[in-house]
């Protein structure tokens, strides 16, 4: 479905635009999603919405793991991309698995902000957008995916999410449709 509204009380979150992952070939141009990723953050920074910034460090433990160890990787590797701008009132979090709210707080914390809808943005689409929407979709929050803000390492896995479970968990939209409902202040 369509992005129609955005409730008072929205959120940003930014999955994985981190050094280590920005560099690997995506379906899409990086500097288009992070031109995207940065109006949104710039715009939810504006009208004083808090912005969630979610790096990755490393994979959850066990057999399903595979090959999500870090060793050997550059120092920098789970660095935020700088375009981000990471303000000090931007929540970060870290996370170990897919999705940004397991064994993360994050939950927790956008509750005590009052947040009720969150916009999704990041890499990789069918990885840890998706997770992170269908986790946000089970607890309640009402989501919305900026689909022009992600992107993915394989294009039948992005249009998968995009066309046929991103409309199932929420709104989809453009930076630009979902930056013009929150400067008419349905946000």
């Amino acid at each position: 479905m369509t992005i129609t509204t955005l409730d008072p009380q929205t959120a940003l979150v930014v999955i994985d635009l981190q050094k280590g992952i920005v560099g690997l070939p995506a379906v899409h141009p990086i500097g288009g999603v992070l031109a995207c990723a940065t109006a949104l953050t710039a715009a939810f920074r504006r009208r004083g919405l808090p912005v969630v910034l979610v790096n990755v460090t490393g994979g959850a433990p066990g057999r399903a793991e595979r090959s999500r160890k870090l060793e050997g990787m550059p120092a920098d590797w789970a660095d935020l991309v700088p375009e981000l701008n990471a303000q000090p009132g931007d929540l970060l979090v870290t996370k170990k698995t897919w999705g940004a709210f397991t064994d993360t707080g994050l939950e927790a914390r956008l509750r005590t902000l009052g947040v009720t809808q969150l916009v999704l943005a990041g890499v990789a689409t069918s990885v840890g957008v998706e997770s992170t929407a269908r986790h946000a979709f089970e607890l309640g929050f009402n989501v919305t995916l900026a689909i022009d803000a992600m992107t993915d390492l394989d294009a039948d896995a992005h249009a998968n999410s995009v066309t046929r479970i991103f409309p199932k968990l929420g709104e989809t939209g453009t930076t630009q449709a979902i930056i013009d409902l929150l400067e008419q202040g349905d946000a």
